[in-house]
């Protein structure tokens, strides 16, 4: 050692038994079989008892759902795969509803996603103070919801739905062209239009399509799909330093712009729809 550095090292040398091997033994008694069963054994166990008390959950409703009486579901006829699609497909509000979710489902992964990405790349705002964003985002969701189901009550819910898509795509036209703090404010404020979309267009699509609702709703379903398409489509954009003399990541909200227009045109062709 002394070779290499005299003066850095002249202390160990000098002093072998102030060296410190606590951090040399730890390591080598982890490698000594007994330890390490004892470890695994010890890990076992805290891993087993939530997965034992999960299991004996499941175990008991099992048991509940074959001990209880299920109502029997009343049916005209035996299931027919083609007949219940080629009714869904020719129902037009059903399918367009199909559509409608499908980009309502991306703009909310969009802009929920990307609302730190924005704070980061045009305020300079760093990761944890962005995400409080987000985490505001996700509150006001949740208490716009309250609100706009209140509001059903007295709008007509194709009606509601136009009425919260234009303010969404107000609001992200904010978000594209307003720089700084009230850009980011656009953004989160966005939340407050998608609160209640998914459940109406849900709503909307099933409206008076009897037993093909239970076939139909998985159709709706299956349209999250967008929460997995257009985010990436996004991502591309704001990889882009700029894009007709805006930065990427703000032009990049042309995207939940058109989610919300054709959101918008759904609910403008349902509005007469009665509650």
């Amino acid at each position: 050692l002394e070779a290499l550095d005299p003066a850095k090292y002249s202390l160990l040398t000098a002093n072998p038994d102030k060296i410190d091997f606590k951090a040399v033994r730890e390591a080598v008694n982890a490698i000594d079989p007994a330890s390490f069963e004892a470890m695994r054994a010890t890990d076992l166990v805290t891993i087993r008892n939530p997965y034992l008390a999960l299991g004996a959950v499941v175990l008991l409703v099992m048991i509940i759902f074959l001990i209880a009486k299920m109502p029997k579901k009343q049916s005209d006829g035996a299931f027919s795969l083609k007949a219940t699609m080629g009714r869904l497909l020719r129902n037009k509000r059903y399918y367009e509803g199909v559509i409608a979710q499908f980009f309502y489902v991306g703009v909310q992964i969009m802009c929920w996603t990307f609302i730190i990405h924005y704070a980061e790349m045009e305020l300079g705002i760093d990761n944890a103070t962005a995400q409080k964003y987000n985490i505001v985002a996700m509150v006001i969701f949740l208490l716009s919801r309250f609100i706009c189901t209140f509001l059903l009550k007295y709008v007509r819910p194709g009606q509601l739905l136009k009425f919260l898509s234009f303010g969404g795509m107000a609001l992200v036209l904010g978000v594209i062209f307003i720089k700084g703090m009230t850009g980011l404010y656009c953004l989160v404020g966005v939340s407050a239009c998608m609160s209640l979309m998914f459940p109406t267009i849900y709503g909307i699509a099933l409206e008076g399509i009897g037993e093909d609702a239970e076939f139909g709703a998985a159709g709706l379903i299956m349209a999250i799909l967008g929460g997995s398409v257009m985010p990436p489509l996004q991502a591309l954009m704001i990889d882009q330093p700029t894009i007709a003399g805006i930065s990427g990541c703000r032009f990049s909200f042309i995207l939940p712009f058109i989610c919300f227009v054709v959101i918008a045109i759904y609910g403008h062709r349902n509005r007469k729809l009665a509650h």
